[in-house]
Order: C-alpha cells, then structure tokens, then sequence
C-alpha cells in the first residue's frame, strides 16, 4: 500500500478537529506534584520508561529493579538511580544537552499506568549513591529529577494488548536470541553461539 501525503495532519486545527476536546477528567488528572495518590503508584511500580531527547537523537531507555526503585524525595523530586547496563549511556548524553525527560511507570497486573514530565540532572554525590547500594554496590549515579507534571493514563492501551495476560505471552525461542542477532549484524565476527550461553552467568554476576 502506497501512501498518500496528501492525508498527512500538519496542523493543529486539523488534528483538534479530529479528535475533539479532552474530558474533564483528561485534564484534572494532571497535577504539577507527586500528589499522595499518585505516591503510591511510583511506590509499587518495579518498571518505567524513561525517555530523552539529546542533540541529534531521541532515546527510550528502560529502567527496573525492585517496586518503589524510584525514590520520592518530596513531592516535586524524584530520584531514580543509575545501574549497570550497555555503558552506551545514551540517556545520560541526552539530559546533558536537554535535561527534559519523561518517564512512564508500569505496575505489573495493573491496566494504568503513571506519566511523569520532569527535568533531571546527573548526581555523584556518594552519600546519596550510598543510599541506593543492593548486594554492597551503589549505582553509577543518581538522576535527580524535578517534577513538572504528574498524570495517570487509562487502561485502554494495556487492555487491547492484554498485556498482562499470561496466555499471551510469547515463548523465548520464537524471537531470534541476542546472539544469533549479533552474530547476523556483525557477519559472524561475534560468535553468537558463545554469546547465548554465557549471557545467562553475566546477566548474573552484573545486574548491580
């Protein structure tokens, strides 16, 4: 199917035509404050999404550990600790040049989900880092994040996806594993067999 641009949107007329005025409720949801109720889903959620936007790339970066791994602080500062991952540290370039971020907390069994807009900054402080170590170890650094908005989004999207639902989960071997994925880009340079079964024993020895 060819498409036709002639039926791109490229203006905000249009697009508020489209879809109408937002409820009542689409608007009083959203608070500039981690407002007590909302408390309790950042407190219960071992999931977010955090996303970035730097100089020439966005990036969308998922972070988790266990439930209420996202500190409040207070009621407009979240802490969100950095741990051990890629070192591509492509969210952390992004808020050095933009510290606008976004996150979005998932709760598993749970259909809603929390929107977080903020501005974080990169924190070394070792007294902080300290109050974050698991097994002995501390992240790499903490984000302090000033929250600016604060909002819950409605269950439609995990609903249609069923996302939680255990029947529709897909069975590991029927995606390709990361080793046969980097062995393929990399023309076999990467010894994807290798890869595949030493990955179990170092996702162990380094998730913190």
């Amino acid at each position: 199917m060819q498409l036709d641009p002639d039926y791109a949107v490229s203006d905000i007329d249009t697009l508020e035509r489209l879809y109408g005025a937002p409820a009542a409720a689409s608007v009083t949801k959203e608070v500039g404050y981690v407002h007590p109720q909302y408390r309790k889903f950042i407190e219960a959620a071992p999931f977010v999404l955090l996303a970035t936007s730097g100089s020439e790339e966005m990036d969308l970066s998922p972070r988790g550990d266990s439930a209420g791994f996202v500190r409040i602080h207070d009621a407009n500062t979240l802490l969100l600790p950095d741990r051990r991952g890629n070192n591509r540290i492509d969210s952390l370039r992004n808020i050095l040049h933009d510290p606008r971020v976004a996150l979005l907390f998932l709760i598993p069994g749970i259909g809603e989900t929390l929107r977080v807009v903020g501005k974080a900054s990169i924190h070394l402080d070792p007294d902080l880092l300290t109050t974050f170590c698991v097994d002995g170890k501390p992240p790499r650094s903490v984000l302090v994040i000033k929250v600016e908005s604060v909002f819950f989004q409605c269950s439609r999207a995990v609903l249609r996806s069923r996302l939680w639902d255990p029947s529709m989960h897909v069975a590991r071997d029927d995606l390709p594993s990361p080793g046969k994925i980097l062995a393929e880009l990399s023309d076999g340079e990467i010894d994807g067999l290798k890869y595949d079964a030493d990955l179990p024993e170092r996702l162990k020895s380094t998730m913190y």
